[in-house]
């Protein structure tokens, strides 16, 4: 008699929310680089519809909140009509296919540069802004705009409301572009990171300090989109474990642990958190420690992210410790990634080298689909 083929953990149906979810493999929010001056271009178009599955949740790159928020060449934003109405055919494109599309909203703080290459990322050259007047001397996650880095300066604390109310109305207009939501990026030594960790946050008014105070600025954040959008079309992302430009914690058990549960008391849909193995990126470690603690306490759904391939994500989510497992590197090289899980198909190799180039085909769309890939 026929055995009856197990179900992958992966490829279940989950409720997010008001989210029917199809299966459990999500597309991680990935930097590209080719949102010229930075505004989405007519290519993303397939390459978030090749994505793009009916019941699949997708996390668009990172995109700025305002024009001091860019720290990278080419990246989105979504503080301008402009970008507004380029973004509406992206998003038109994934729900044409049943897809669920959330958009990560970011400022990089100070890891950004006010002459680099020639003209700079910052408005009339003006320093970078972050929680502390701490210079960060060397950065390679993506490879680019290494040891390059212009000394930031500190924010006042009469200033950051308006940081704030940058990023309630950056989640507006992402909604207004006709996205299910926004993820709030907290993670990879970017600006909220760099509140969020010891290593950097140095004040001494009520945003440092102590856990809640260094808390504070991202969970008014998260206060004031929830607030703008509602709740249930929030999430957020955070990286407590990881040092992502010199941007560590001296306790990001106790960090990742006070986030959640005060991200609880705003009935927030997810929170997406990297993995304690990846330091920096693509770099894993061998370490004891774990999300699950997190996990456990957190009374949303949890996404968890971190060099995951098919038997590890499926372990995650038959074993309880996340209930969706976000895939970056093999999702951006194998377009029908759950379908490939599903049969276990061999994967497209990735080539780094094209992560970043500003090429609207090649490392971009131009991966292969199974039925149109001969060595399958």
């Amino acid at each position: 008699m026929a055995t009856e083929q197990r179900t992958l953990p992966l490829l279940t149906p989950y409720k997010m929310g008001k989210f029917d979810l199809s299966h459990r493999v999500v597309l991680a929010p990935l930097t590209r680089q080719r949102s010229y001056g930075n505004v989405p271009q007519p290519h993303a178009i397939l390459y978030y519809s090749q994505r793009t599955t009916k019941g699949g949740l997708l996390i668009a790159e990172a995109t700025g909140i305002s024009d001091t928020a860019q720290g990278y060449k080419d990246t989105p934003g979504i503080w301008t009509k402009e970008q507004v109405e380029a973004w509406k055919p992206i998003v038109d494109a994934v729900h044409a296919k049943g897809g669920i599309f959330f958009l990560q909203i970011w400022h990089c703080g100070r890891v950004s540069n006010t002459a680099f290459p020639s003209a700079g990322f910052q408005p009339n050259g003006q320093a970078p802004i972050s929680s502390s007047d701490k210079p960060l001397h060397s950065l390679s996650p993506n490879g680019v705009n290494t040891n390059k880095f212009s000394p930031p300066r500190r924010l006042g604390t009469e200033e950051i409301p308006q940081v704030v109310n940058d990023f309630r109305i950056a989640a507006r207009n992402a909604v207004e572009a006709g996205f299910d939501g926004v993820e709030i990026h907290g993670a990879h030594g970017y600006l909220i990171d760099q509140f969020l960790k010891d290593e950097v946050n140095d004040r001494t008014d009520q945003y440092g300090g102590s856990l809640e105070n260094r808390c504070r600025f991202a969970l008014e954040i998260v206060a004031a989109v929830s607030k703008e959008i509602g709740a249930d079309r929030v999430g957020i992302r955070l990286s407590p474990f990881a040092d992502h430009g010199e941007c560590g914690d001296s306790n990001p058990e106790a960090l990742g642990l006070h986030m959640v549960q005060s991200l609880n008391k705003y009935g927030i849909l997810y929170c997406h958190m990297v993995e304690p193995r990846i330091k920096r990126s693509g770099e894993e470690i061998e370490t004891p420690k774990s999300l699950l603690p997190m996990r456990n306490a957190f009374n949303g759904t949890f996404l968890a992210a971190g060099g995951y391939g098919r038997e590890d994500g499926n372990n995650a989510v038959e074993e309880n410790r996340a209930d969706l497992v976000v895939y970056g590197r093999w999702f951006l090289a194998n377009p029908d990634l759950p379908r490939r899980f599903e049969i276990d198909a061999p994967l497209n190799k990735y080539d780094r080298s094209t992560f970043y180039t500003s090429d609207r085909v090649v490392g971009y769309t131009d991966y292969p689909f199974l039925e149109l890939n001969p060595t399958v």
